[in-house]
């Protein structure tokens, strides 16, 4: 979005792209906690590995996506090795965030592996998406 567009045609596209990026995060999210709830439930692998599994999978579903879809028509994607290395960079801020909910509510805690999934669900996306959206994709 530039200056020569008004500020309510700004908001609209903003609610527009934040809508599609909570679809496209909607779909990572549940590759993402399939996976990690999948793997530590019904395979019996640690929560903390089973939680990067599903992130690293998810990345490349959010990525590919995102990209294309959630992000369309907002900044410059004509240098991939800027824009996938600020992907990965945020990718890596949001892991660290999950991976702080799984620590705390499962190992720390001692709850059961569906404690941390709202967190993952809430607080990591908001803080993802305005990161894509002010610095991956501007």
């Amino acid at each position: 979005m530039n200056g020569t567009i008004g500020p309510w045609a700004q908001y609209r596209a903003l609610l527009a792209q934040f809508f599609r990026y909570a679809l496209t995060g909607g779909l990572a999210s549940f590759v993402h906690l399939g996976l990690y709830w999948s793997l530590a439930e019904l395979a019996g692998v640690a929560p903390m590995v089973s939680n990067l599994l599903g992130f690293s999978a998810a990345v490349v579903v959010g990525y590919v996506i995102h990209s294309h879809w959630s992000f369309r028509g907002h900044g410059r994607r004509g240098n991939l090795a800027r824009t996938g290395g600020r992907f990965i960079a945020v990718s890596l801020v949001g892991l660290a965030l999950n991976s702080f909910w799984v620590w705390l509510f499962v190992e720390r805690l001692g709850g059961p592996t569906w404690w941390p999934m709202p967190f993952m669900v809430t607080a990591t996306p908001l803080l993802v998406f305005w990161l894509n959206r002010r610095w991956v994709f501007a």
